[in-house]
């Protein structure tokens, strides 16, 4: 009964390296398990009455950007029939034949394993987004939101560095996991959706702090590990280059913990849990689009100047 559901078609896969897809997959499953990660860090930095709500948000946008990843968003980003190096098309709409031929970043893994994979960068990416809509912004317009967000922005922004045919690729742009659609895309998203919704009234920050500490620290953690997935998997196989990107990582969540403790006991004369995670955090974030290219050294110098660069950007 099984075997009669599955394709006719038959797919050769002696081309690919088994090791390289178990490897992906875990990855990809690492990356999703940051989205459990922002739940819990935003739901622990948010008042307690609005904690839910945050994690109601991060956890449904998962789902609306996987059914759109499968109708076309995929298609749109990584289409490699599309020649215009700013958009892709509708030819793989419903991952119609995307199934096993070499994938785009790698001819070890098939096609489709990488719009798995490149469908969890995805959900992340909305999931940070989702930070902008803090204790003010309604859920279910925010959902609608984040259909077209997903459609008209992240897909075109990922179809440049990342498609065959996109005008960075072409151009020679090194994004190695995401600086530009990830990290750059969830950020100016953010920023706009919060021009929308406004400034936040006074009586809205009197006395405001986070409900939950230990909520925040866990998600830190959380998204620490899953990063590791994040930036490793990116070199797409189990090879030397995932392991100098996880090692990275780590470097510059690690420096940028300790510049921002000791900056803010530098300056106010104690250091918080809070504060080692946001400096842990600023050292992931510049860690991405950079640890599968950079040496180790240059890991601990950018953890450093990233971690005081958003500290003093908090003051």
């Amino acid at each position: 009964m099984a075997s009669a559901l599955l394709p006719k078609r038959e797919v050769d896969q002696s081309m690919f390296d088994k090791g390289d897809v178990a490897y992906i997959i875990i990855s990809g499953a690492l990356v999703l398990f940051m989205v459990p990660g922002l739940m819990f860090l935003y739901s622990g930095l948010s008042r307690r009455k609005n904690a839910l709500s945050l994690i109601w948000a991060c956890f449904f946008s998962n789902a609306v950007v996987t059914v759109t990843w499968y109708l076309f968003a995929y298609s749109l980003a990584f289409s490699p029939s599309a020649t215009n190096g700013f958009i892709g098309n509708f030819a793989h709409g419903g991952h119609k034949n995307v199934l096993g031929d070499p994938s785009p970043g790698s001819p070890l893994i098939p096609a489709l394993l990488y719009s798995f994979f490149q469908l969890e960068f995805c959900c992340v990416t909305v999931a940070i987004l989702m930070g902008a809509i803090a204790e003010r912004g309604r859920l279910m317009p925010c959902m609608l939101f984040v259909f077209f967000w997903v459609s008209l922005v992240y897909a075109p922004v990922a179809c440049w560095p990342w498609n065959i045919n996109g005008w960075a690729f072409k151009w020679g742009v090194a994004d190695y996991a995401g600086g530009g659609p990830v990290e750059i895309g969830s950020g100016v998203g953010g920023l706009a959706y919060s021009w929308v919704l406004g400034r936040r009234h006074k009586r809205e920050l009197v006395n405001f702090r986070p409900h939950n500490v230990t909520l925040v620290t866990l998600g830190t953690f959380m998204l620490w590990f899953g990063w590791i997935g994040f930036n490793a998997g990116s070199a797409f196989g189990a090879n030397l280059r995932a392991v100098y990107a996880a090692l990275n990582t780590c470097l510059c969540a690690a420096t940028g913990g300790i510049t921002w403790c000791l900056l803010d006991y530098r300056i106010q004369g104690k250091y918080t849990m809070i504060g080692l995670c946001s400096g842990t955090i600023a050292g992931l974030v510049a860690a991405t689009p950079s640890s599968g290219f950079i040496p180790l050294w240059a890991s601990v110098i950018l953890g450093i100047v990233a971690s005081a660069i958003c500290n003093y950007g908090t003051k």
